[in-house]
């Protein structure tokens, strides 16, 4: 069935190959005997327009980051109009029986409708984060563009053959807030592979400041929420806790804020911001640390997240921290010790005592290593990715009555079929 099948990914707020979700599912496709393409953005060194590496062709698009909700507009439209031409580019090279869009933001399904409408593109939303919801985090308001951003994430459900899920509450959202069929949505959790995700030495610089090493890694936005932590490092400066050091990994639009937010704190010796990392650099310095550190603020969007870094810290055998975020804490279990609330104060607090025991900090990383090492399989998480593609391409009438999509079909055909699902009615 895959033989000759080609599928284009869409990411719009991380490169591929640094979106690292994306590209081991764009591996996933090419064993799987699939042709690959990808269109993103050039960022965070990946920078040529275009790069054909490992099998996968990758077409990549200037893009601005945002920092306000006009900015965002400006950011979302540059974006859709990259992603169309360098579509139909795509589309010139290889007829594409498979659009895959990974949001946010929830905006893409116009460039896959287009070719579901034009050429009978099967369209799969990858759904990554919970764009309303993440639109109140940024912007603590839910005005009209909270609304809009509801009325987008509709959309893109209705318009989707198969919704991918990273966690249950994703998945419960699609069928509940999505009105998707239960057997069109696929659980994929977004686990590292475990042979290339292990402890290796520990980076000799951090070593030698003789500390205790504490860390954070991943992306840098408002609603991340490391400038708790960096808030968390001057307590316990106030507190004569010289002997903690904190490693930040990472980039984002909030870097250069934390940077002056760190000076400005006399922070300067207590902090290290190493930047984007990855490969053996990234290990290396993970593996340096004591303590991993998820300063995310709990509230409706990150509650509801599996984050990347509770899994790769699991992985390492790294104790966590964390403020009381219910997926999170679902996803870490024992691993993790929750602040006794959202404050600086009691992240700082947390820290020192997981600090100053390091038989509960054995006990924490052996459980969640132990955790990983029985429960994290990405070949596992494969053969759902792959499952969701076998329901988007087999040639069947779908179960709930919905006639799949056919290349033969006229454009104003399957315009009827698609008026017809997000109506909710039957149609033949």
């Amino acid at each position: 069935m895959t033989e000759g099948r080609h599928v284009l990914i869409l990411v719009e707020n991380l490169p591929v190959p640094f979106d690292r979700r994306v590209w081991q599912e764009a591996r996933t496709l090419l064993d799987a005997g699939y042709a690959v393409s990808v269109i993103c953005p050039a960022a965070k060194g990946h920078l040529k327009a275009y790069e054909f590496l490992d099998g996968v062709h990758i077409y990549r698009h200037p893009l601005r980051e945002a920092r306000s909700a006009r900015g965002y507009l400006r950011e979302y439209a540059t974006a859709l109009f990259h992603q169309l031409r360098l579509s139909f580019r795509v589309r010139r090279r290889q007829r594409i029986d498979v659009i895959q869009a990974c949001n946010p933001p929830d905006l893409m399904f116009l460039i896959a409708l287009v070719h579901k409408l034009l050429f009978g593109t099967r369209f799969v939303f990858d759904h990554h984060d919970l764009c309303p919801e993440l639109y109140v985090a940024k912007f603590d308001r839910k005005d009209i563009g909270y609304r809009a951003m509801r009325m987008f994430e509709r959309l893109t459900f209705r318009s989707a053959d198969a919704s991918i899920a990273t966690n249950e509450i994703f998945r419960e959202l699609a069928i509940s807030r999505g009105g998707m069929s239960p057997n069109r949505v696929f659980m994929v959790k977004s686990y590292p592979e475990a042979e290339k995700f292990r402890r290796t030495e520990a980076e000799p610089r951090l070593v030698a400041l003789g500390k205790h090493l504490i860390g954070y890694v991943g992306i840098m936005g408002p609603q991340d929420g490391v400038d708790a932590l960096v808030r968390a490092m001057a307590e316990l400066q106030a507190c004569g806790r010289d002997d903690i050091h904190c490693v930040i990994i990472g980039e984002g639009p909030e870097l250069p804020r934390l940077r002056e937010l760190a000076a400005a704190l006399g922070l300067d010796g207590s902090i290290t911001f190493t930047g984007y990392l990855r490969g053996a650099p990234l290990l290396s310095h993970l593996s340096s640390l004591s303590v991993g550190v998820i300063p995310d603020a709990p509230n409706e969007f990150n509650d509801k997240l599996s984050m990347n870094k509770v899994f790769e810290y699991m992985m390492l055998g790294l104790p966590i921290v964390q403020f009381n975020l219910l997926q999170a804490s679902r996803d870490a279990g024992d691993a993790a010790l929750v602040a006794a609330e959202h404050s600086p104060k009691a992240l700082a607090e947390a820290i020192a005592s997981l600090v100053d025991d390091p038989d509960r900090r054995r006990r924490m990383g052996t459980f969640g290593f132990e955790t990983a090492q029985r429960e994290f399989r990405w070949s596992v998480e494969q053969a759902n990715y792959l499952a969701a593609y076998r329901a988007v391409l087999r040639q069947e009438t779908t179960s709930d009555d919905q006639p799949a999509y056919r290349s033969g079909a006229s454009p104003e055909a399957r315009l009827r079929l698609l008026s017809s699902r997000q109506s909710g009615k039957g149609s033949e």
